[in-house]
């Protein structure tokens, strides 16, 4: 199984890019999905961010305020720091017990994980893959997805690496500017590089 990391920013369109990994015949692992298992009721972590950041991040039913607790951690890099000890050992934990049971096969695993450089996580697949996209279409989405302000849009764009700074250090840049088609064909040459030749 080759194993590749999936990285990019708020906006930059990663999700769509690990969907089409996945209809290509890549298996996908993803963070965001393992962070939202980990916040769930009932797990410890949702319980420590409670204690930590008091109860008002937590919704009438008992579950994760998202948009509240985000109003806190993207304009406190502390608290933002404070967040990440809690949730990021334990996702780490739940995607090293997927990656052991998936990873022994043929394939390609793509591990999606959105803080991957910031984690310090590079040296734990063996191609990185950055989807990028200018900074202007990054403000653009995030305002147009997410309602935000384009203030708020910018802090949270500043509270990640930068785009450009990830394509750096990238092995594969998917510059997903362009129309999905443009985007679909450069996940399509990324992948046939690494799948088996049977795949």
């Amino acid at each position: 199984m080759r194993i590749l990391g999936l990285t990019g920013g708020i906006g930059s369109g990663k999700s769509m890019v690990a969907l089409m990994f996945a209809q290509v015949g890549a298996d996908v692992i993803d963070a965001d999905q393992l962070a939202r298992d980990v916040v769930e009721p009932g797990q410890p972590a949702l319980e420590e961010i409670a204690a930590t950041f008091g109860r008002d991040v937590l919704s009438a039913d008992g579950r994760l305020d998202r948009g509240k607790l985000a109003g806190i951690i993207f304009t406190d890099g502390a608290a933002r720091a404070k967040l990440n000890a809690i949730t990021h050992p334990r996702i780490r934990e739940r995607m090293e017990a997927e990656v052991a049971a998936k990873g022994s096969g043929p394939g390609v695993l793509i591990l999606d994980i959105p803080l991957l450089y910031e984690s310090d996580r590079a040296r734990s697949v063996e191609k990185v893959i950055v989807v990028w996209v200018d900074p202007q279409t990054q403000l653009r989405r995030l305002t147009e997805r997410d309602g935000l302000t384009i203030e708020a849009a910018r802090q949270r764009v500043a509270a990640q690496m930068p785009l450009d700074a990830k394509r750096a250090r990238a092995d594969h840049v998917i510059d997903n500017s362009g129309s999905r088609e443009d985007t679909r064909r450069q996940v399509e040459a990324v992948y046939r590089r690494y799948a088996p030749a049977d795949a």
